[in-house]
């Protein structure tokens, strides 16, 4: 498994087929490259094959979110999230603020997260 904590080279099409198999849905792939150009992707690669990746979006010094954390399923419970999930600590400049998926909240707690401020949304 290879790790890398910027991966500027992120390619939208492999996030998308990542994305596919976690979150099903409709994406765009104009939109999804222009996204992961604004976050620092942190990626687990199995060979060629991404298998892993958490975005961070952050500014810098006052905040810092995880947009989200994907792991195929096929490969989860390998420690790839978990991974992923502390070299996003190690690196990002602020403390990360981000909303967990219902029934993955044992994961989050496992790997030292500490619960937090109640989410809300506005929606488009």
């Amino acid at each position: 498994m290879e790790y890398k904590a910027d991966d500027k080279q992120l390619d939208a099409a492999k996030f998308l087929d990542l994305a596919e198999k976690v979150w099903p849905g409709s994406y765009d792939i104009v939109k999804t490259a222009e996204a992961v150009s604004k976050t620092v992707n942190i990626t687990a690669y199995d060979g060629e094959r991404l298998v892993g990746c958490l975005r961070v979006l952050t500014d810098g010094y006052f905040f810092g979110t995880i947009t989200e954390l994907l792991v195929l399923p096929e490969y989860q419970g390998r420690g790839i999230g978990s991974r992923l999930l502390k070299m996003a600590s190690d690196s990002a400049p602020t403390m990360l603020y981000f909303g967990s998926q219902p029934g993955v909240e044992e994961f989050y707690e496992k790997n030292g997260c500490k619960k937090s401020l109640q989410s809300y949304i506005i929606e488009k």
